[in-house]
């Protein structure tokens, strides 16, 4: 019984924290968690730290664990990075996929397909995850593949704004990034690398000036007063 609380404690919490229901750097209370999943300490504590080696969460002596943070150096390095592990993936899922990872792959692209079309952003979001996840696994990969996951998790947080169109334009964006999914399996099932590579770059780019927003501020709502109207302000 304790095993497969454990598992569905991994699970929510994975869950919650990309789908930013546990939002970035929020505290994690052992109490709570302990009561909501009826696990003492022990096995609980096992379960943070098989989530820090994953990469979802930071444990700290003495302050407990928080969800993993995405602070500006974070960001810095996600935005740096992504593409060069990206590249690499699809070329060696090229290379060493196999027939069942690529039903599982159409599989996730058709579940990322109906989330879309159905307007639900967290869904989306978290079957692109898989769809990636999947592609990672192909490349067989022992370096990439920790890495690939890691930085997953911060692109799927990041993602929840790209698949909450505020505009047709940005529907349209959602629907070639489906399209997108679509020319990649074909490109890695039939092992054209550089068609994949290529592919893969678009994909990329076609979300990340929205990905950025999500770390952007916006502009504060000030309006600057004149030179004379400040004059005498203390």
């Amino acid at each position: 019984m304790t095993d497969t609380r454990k598992s569905q404690c991994l699970k929510a919490i994975r869950h919650q924290i990309l789908s930013l229901a546990l939002p970035p750097g929020s505290d994690l209370d052992e109490a709570k968690l302990g009561a909501e999943f009826g696990m003492s300490r022990t096995p609980l504590r096992e379960v943070l730290q098989k989530l820090a080696g994953e990469g979802f969460v930071d444990i700290t002596q003495n302050k407990g664990a928080k969800v993993v943070s995405m602070d500006m150096a974070v960001m810095r390095s996600f935005f740096q990075t992504a593409p060069l592990i990206y590249a690499n993936i699809a070329r060696l899922a090229c290379e060493n996929r196999s027939l069942s990872q690529l039903t599982a792959l159409k599989t996730s692209q058709q579940q990322f397909k109906n989330a879309t079309r159905t307007y639900d952003p967290a869904q989306a979001a978290m079957h692109n995850h898989q769809f990636h996840q999947i592609i990672g696994d192909m490349s067989q990969n022992c370096y990439l593949i920790p890495s690939l996951q890691r930085m997953l998790i911060d692109h799927t947080r990041l993602s929840q704004t790209f698949y909450r169109p505020a505009s047709p334009a940005e529907s349209a964006l959602v629907r070639q990034a489906c399209e997108q999914h679509d020319q990649m399996i074909a490109a890695i099932e039939n092992r054209h690398a550089e068609v994949a590579v290529d592919l893969t770059l678009q994909h990329w780019a076609l979300s990340q000036d929205r990905m950025e927003r999500f770390v952007r501020p916006d502009p504060l709502p000030v309006e600057l007063a004149s030179p004379k109207e400040t004059a005498n302000a203390i």
